[in-house]
């Protein structure tokens, strides 16, 4: 046995207590869930003086030995970019994403994402899995900007994963749409799937996706364009930019993906092409992230205003149309 090596004898009191051995060894072992120590186990880092299973307490008397493995070193590099952060502890991290950063490494953006300035910002970083990295729960497509929650280490990403599984998590966004004269409330409903003929696309015109619920409200509207807000319901890929092109054919301005950008250039004044020229990511904006802090339990509810560019084109669209 190494130094790091754990030896449990299972007694009367532990049988008593537990009906599962994984749910025994998640409280009695620091940093490991029943979904590690099932993984960990298949790979022989757990081994007995008698048979076991973990669904199940074995008999008073098993000596179990944990042999936990090595943290690996992420091949991922850290990197000194600035990060917008709204509350951090030692299981998590809650931060405004800026539109053009990237979420995660990926062919074509192997340095400079989101994840990069995590490694470099979380020198206390446990790790998920073996592995010395950030656990992405969720994603926010690279033009979109907005709040995100990132966990530190396997419990908490296990809990986060589970809230946002659950749909036990409050996410709002708002966007600025193509099209007026929007229904006031709407919900959105849809399969969404990726999109048989572009595989960068998702689409509702398919027989088999995963269902997607997209609650919308207006907030404002002006003569060609709607500001208005979506609250999730689920979390697909793309959903909201999809269920705006698709279901209300009000794609969100500037969407060079889903959006009719030749369009709505067409109705742009000045002042628009000037702001909004030279940028290139969607007006969508993540503004409100809320849940019950999986290990704490403390509830935690952040809103973030949109970036300016977002902001100064409410102001162009209400003094000019």
């Amino acid at each position: 046995m190494n130094d790091k090596t754990i030896q449990i004898t299972i007694t009367d009191e532990d049988i008593k207590n537990y009906k599962r051995l994984d749910a025994f060894l998640a409280d009695k072992i620091e940093g490991l869930s029943r979904t590690l120590i099932k993984k960990l186990a298949n790979d022989g880092h757990l081994r007995s003086n008698d048979k076991f299973e973990l669904k199940k307490m074995p008999k008073a008397g098993t000596i179990l030995v944990f042999s936990p493995p090595e943290m690996q070193e992420t091949e991922l590099i850290a990197e000194d970019i600035p990060l917008e952060i709204l509350f951090e502890d030692e299981f998590l991290i809650i931060l405004n994403k800026p539109a053009g950063i990237v979420v995660h490494p990926a062919p074509g953006n192997y340095t400079g994402t989101l994840v990069n300035a995590i490694l470099f910002h979380c020198k206390d970083l446990k790790g998920i899995g073996n592995e010395k990295r950030p656990g992405i729960v969720h994603r926010l497509d690279k033009g979109t900007s907005g709040i995100m929650v990132i966990a530190k280490e396997q419990k908490t990403h296990e809990g986060l994963v589970n809230l946002f599984s659950k749909h036990d998590i409050e996410r709002k966004y708002e966007a600025i749409c193509l099209g007026s004269k929007l229904p006031q409330k709407q919900t959105l409903e849809s399969l969404i799937g990726r999109h048989p003929n572009n595989r960068l696309k998702m689409t509702t015109n398919i027989s088999n996706g995963k269902k997607a619920i997209t609650h919308m409200s207006v907030l404002e509207e002006f003569e060609r364009f709607t500001h208005v807000e979506l609250k999730l319901e689920t979390g697909r890929t793309h959903q909201i930019r999809v269920h705006l092109s698709e279901l209300l054919n009000s794609p969100i301005l500037n969407d060079p993906t889903y959006g009719r950008t030749k369009e709505e250039q067409r109705f742009f004044n000045k002042a628009l092409k000037d702001l909004i020229g030279p940028y290139d990511h969607p007006f969508l904006h993540a503004k409100v992230l809320g849940f019950i802090h999986p290990i704490t339990k403390q509830k935690l509810h952040f809103e973030q205003k949109p970036p300016k560019i977002f902001t100064d084109t409410i102001e162009i669209l209400r003094a000019s149309y």
